[in-house]
């Protein structure tokens, strides 16, 4: 089965102590796409300008991405320009430009609506509403989100959750949404608001699934350097719903190892610039870094 993605599409400038790159293919719907494009067909749902370059198109192209739902407008390409401290934990947003983002409504193609797999990536939650209301019954839904939509959306937010199967947020904003600092007792407070899965990113210290099984402790890759995180949250949650999407069995059964393929996708993403890496690697490489985990984890 495909995988439904809809999200931001976007140019992303990042500087870091050691380089600069800008205006770089970024955006959480391209990171999921491409994150998800390894393991199952990805139908893209996202809006750019005029001025978003041919060669960023040919490279969805490349992973076979359906760019059927993809708006080309008149105006500019959303543009997010961002700098990294050394331990690359921190950063700071130094340029926001909308552009035709500002006015994005997404409308789904209908070969789209009937999608079973649908990830609603990180962008506002009246945005992540209007796409269910156009799907016919998908089978499993995910949404992820960010503390900005938390401070000024919470309450179309809440009312997202109960229609969801899986909620995707990092632990400061757990902590923001439930007011707890014990990750556990927060999981499940967020139950109790809908989704009947809930998984916290740590980060560089991996995540955590709460799930009608119980929790799962998911694991990072370990890498020696990161050389640019943007968007590895996006490609973990992409890697997996691309790995669900495909897996034979129950998603129930199969959601610790989607989890798993999703954190080493998201490694490479790490080790390099926007999608640079990650668009260089073959299933093959996936499968390697699966393997090193499972005997890190294994005893």
């Amino acid at each position: 089965m495909s995988v439904l993605i809809v999200g931001s599409t976007a140019l992303d400038s990042i500087k870091t102590p050691n380089a600069e790159n800008p205006r770089l293919l970024g955006g959480s719907a391209s990171h999921a796409a491409v994150a998800a494009s390894f393991f199952s067909p990805v139908k893209l749902i996202g809006v750019v300008g005029e001025d978003f370059p041919k060669k960023y198109v040919e490279l969805y192209r490349r992973h076979k991405i359906d760019l059927s739902g993809l708006q080309i407008l008149p105006g500019k390409t959303f543009h997010w320009s961002g700098e990294y401290e050394i331990n690359m934990n921190n950063r700071r947003t130094l340029l926001t430009e909308l552009g035709v983002f500002e006015n994005f409504t997404p409308h789904l193609p209908d070969a789209h609506k009937k999608s079973q797999f649908v990830l609603l990536a990180n962008i506002a939650p009246s945005l992540q509403h209007h796409v269910l209301d156009q799907m016919q019954r998908p089978k499993f839904v995910a949404a992820d989100t960010m503390d900005l939509w938390l401070n000024i959306a919470l309450n179309d937010l809440l009312k997202l959750l109960p229609r969801i199967d899986c909620f995707v947020l990092n632990d400061s904003e757990a902590h923001q949404l439930t007011k707890e600092d014990n990750v556990f007792v927060a999981l499940k407070k967020i139950h109790k608001l809908g989704p009947k899965y809930v998984i916290i990113k740590k980060g560089s210290h991996g995540s955590i699934l709460s799930s009608p099984k119980g929790f799962f402790i998911c694991p990072a890759y370990p890498l020696h350097e990161v050389c640019d995180p943007t968007g590895a949250g996006d490609s973990f949650v992409g890697g997996m719903m691309g790995f669900l999407a495909t897996a034979k069995g129950s998603v129930e059964n199969n959601f610790r190892r989607a989890m798993i393929y999703g954190s080493v996708t998201a490694s490479f993403c790490c080790e390099g610039f926007g999608l640079n890496r990650t668009t260089k690697i073959k299933r093959a490489d996936i499968e390697r870094r699966v393997k090193e985990l499972e005997k890190l984890t294994k005893f």
